[in-house]
């Protein structure tokens, strides 16, 4: 069989994605088992891949599933039973304090407390917990995940304190003797020369980062404002800029001092402690408070079935009560990652697994306890006793937990063992390589010289299909080495191109997009989010592409400068133009 067609075959299975859940706009609970059907097939019919692999990588994916659905029930969870005591009642009006102003609210909860959660932990916890908080405090559930899902980006490199970098890259590298022998030339060992790459990383998309925020005031102003104005967001330029430069400064500081466990969790306190005096001092932020239409006259779409309203009738409740169980969280989540403490280890020594999965080589391993969705569960049961609650009312909260669950259950069923067929798709009768590595290799052969712009892009088409930076690093960091080697440029670049390529992946891979939709009662809708999500993915791989090629080739009249230039004259034209009609419409009262 030809490389094109080849080629052609693999990237059929995202395709269907995109054809059924972004174009035809079905529902996840649709689209997926279909793309399931069509992975099965083609890995069956044209990669010769056995029936017990297929079954096996099946089953991996539902265990995947499983886990993914217990961290997104712990939030919910943990959400309704604050709902039930009447905390939420209290954090609703503490960021109202901080600005009622809901383009700095998305900033200070997402981009920065969210930086923290992903640090801290992965697994898309971060927009788990983010995207039913913000409907609590009164955002659209379908612009809350939207919002919640941007942060999956630059953060993520370094989530679960470092995995992606320490586990992903590492563990992708490991064991070649060319990447040996690049990191001795160097003066180097395997571990410091993945530290050195985590160090490029951070300064990639800390680059990127500084717009990120703006991005995310921009789309939420535009999609779901009561003016579907862009111009209302761009408004708050000043502010976005400020907020992500006060997170991604302290981030590519710490991964290139520090090492990569800990860029994201301290990027995301620091930028929190910087950002949010001034918020409440109204530095940079605009005297015009913009605010969503009454929830009356919203779209149908933009609302989920997520009920958060606090409980009228309970007791006031003092801030740092009301958000002792997010800071218990946090604290757990710290505590539990770092490899120098032993809590990690004791949760992680609970392990259930199974073995040659219908006698292939597909194990499935799980450490349930150690999990994010086990420490959410537990802070739910401390908070039913912390706030003395009634029993009728915590059962209410897992009552109306549960039934978000199953709403959600069936698309990351055939979701992730979608994602595992797909990648498990090297064990065949035909000797081919995996369907994403077939992919991948078609690429580079396709842009020679020119792969640094590439490069990304095949970091996000792994985190697309596999939910996963970390995974994506995996399978990818060593083809992205050995790309690079053979175009004769710098493979430490290439690697921390393919890493922040995964980054972006991130926001649009459709487990994440499930289970944040799952989180904020909005089910049905993933294909929209999708669409709309792709806007700053694009954005996030041109920028990295044009990055990668200037830190490789240089500046001059290339392909990067113009990558760059486009982004940064977009911005800048975005900016004049939004304050230009601001200007023209403050003026009109006065020529009345």
């Amino acid at each position: 069989m030809s490389t094109g067609l080849l080629s052609l075959l693999a990237i059929v299975p995202i395709l269907t994605v995109l054809f059924f859940l972004v174009l035809l706009r079905w529902p996840a609970k649709k689209a997926m088992p279909v793309a399931f059907l069509v992975t099965v097939g083609i890995a069956y019919f044209a990669w010769g891949v056995p029936v017990n692999q297929i079954a096996g990588a099946s089953m991996e994916g539902v265990a995947t599933a499983l886990e993914v659905l217990f961290i997104v029930f712990g939030a919910i969870l943990l959400l309704n039973t604050l709902k039930e005591s009447g905390a939420i009642h209290t954090i609703r009006q503490g960021f109202m304090d901080i600005s009622p102003d809901r383009r700095i609210q998305v900033i200070i909860i997402c981009w920065l407390f969210g930086a923290f959660i992903e640090g801290a932990s992965g697994w898309g916890t971060p927009a788990a917990i983010i995207a039913p908080l913000l409907v609590a405090i009164g955002f659209p559930a379908m612009g809350a995940v939207m919002t919640a899902l941007i942060i999956q980006s630059a953060p993520v490199s370094y989530g679960a304190v470092g995995t992606p970098i320490l586990i992903g890259v590492e563990s992708g590298l490991g064991g070649s003797a060319a990447v040996e022998q690049v990191a001795a030339s160097l003066g180097m060992t395997i571990d410091q020369y993945v530290r050195m790459i985590g160090g490029e990383v951070a300064i990639f998309n800390g680059i990127i980062g500084l717009l990120m925020p703006l991005f995310m005031v921009t789309m939420l102003t535009f999609f779901f404002g009561p003016n579907r104005s862009m111009k209302e967001g761009l408004a708050v330029w000043k502010f976005a800029l400020f907020a992500g430069v006060s997170f991604a400064v302290p981030f590519a500081l710490v991964a290139n001092l520090l090492g990569p466990e800990f860029p994201a969790m301290f990027g995301g306190l620091i930028g929190l402690a910087i950002v949010v005096p001034a918020a409440k001092k109204g530095f940079l932020v605009p005297k015009k408070t913009w605010d969503f239409a009454p929830s009356s006259s919203w779209d149908p779409a933009w609302t989920g079935t997520l009920n958060v309203e606090p409980k009228r009738n309970l007791a006031p409740m003092a801030p740092l009560k009301a958000w002792m169980p997010y800071i218990v969280v946090a604290v757990l989540l710290v505590l539990t990652r770092l490899q120098t403490l032993p809590f990690g280890t004791w949760l992680e020594s609970v392990v259930i697994e199974v073995e040659n999965i219908f006698g292939s080589a597909i194990t499935i391993e799980s450490t349930p306890l150690f999990l994010p969705g086990f420490i959410l569960l537990v802070v739910s049961v401390l908070s039913f006793l912390f706030y003395k609650m009634a029993g009728e009312a915590y059962m209410n909260a897992w009552k109306e937990s549960g039934r978000t669950i199953l709403a959600a259950s069936p698309a990351l069923m055939f979701a992730v063992p979608m994602v595992q067929v797909f990648i498990n798709s090297d064990i065949n009768s035909t000797g081919f390589e995996s369907m994403p590595l077939v992919l991948a290799e078609t690429a580079s052969s396709a842009a020679g010289e020119h792969w640094p712009a590439v490069a990304p892009v095949i970091g996000a088409l792994g985190a697309f299909v596999a939910g996963s930076n970390t995974i994506s690093n995996m399978m990818f960091s060593l083809f992205q080495f050995g790309t690079a080697q053979n175009v004769g440029i710098t493979p430490s670049t290439t690697v921390a191109l393919q890493a922040a390529g995964g980054a972006a992946g991130n926001m649009i891979c459709v487990h994440n997009v499930v289970a944040a939709s799952a989180a904020a009662g909005l089910v049905g809708r993933e294909g929209e989010l999708i669409r709309k999500l792709l806007i700053p993915t694009v954005y996030y791989l041109i920028f990295a592409g044009g990055l990668g090629y200037i830190f490789i080739h240089g500046f001059g009249m290339n392909i990067g400068v113009a990558m760059v230039g486009l982004i940064v004259g977009l911005y800048l034209f975005a900016v004049y133009h939004g304050q230009q009609q601001l200007k023209a419409e403050q003026q009109l009262p006065r020529s009345a």
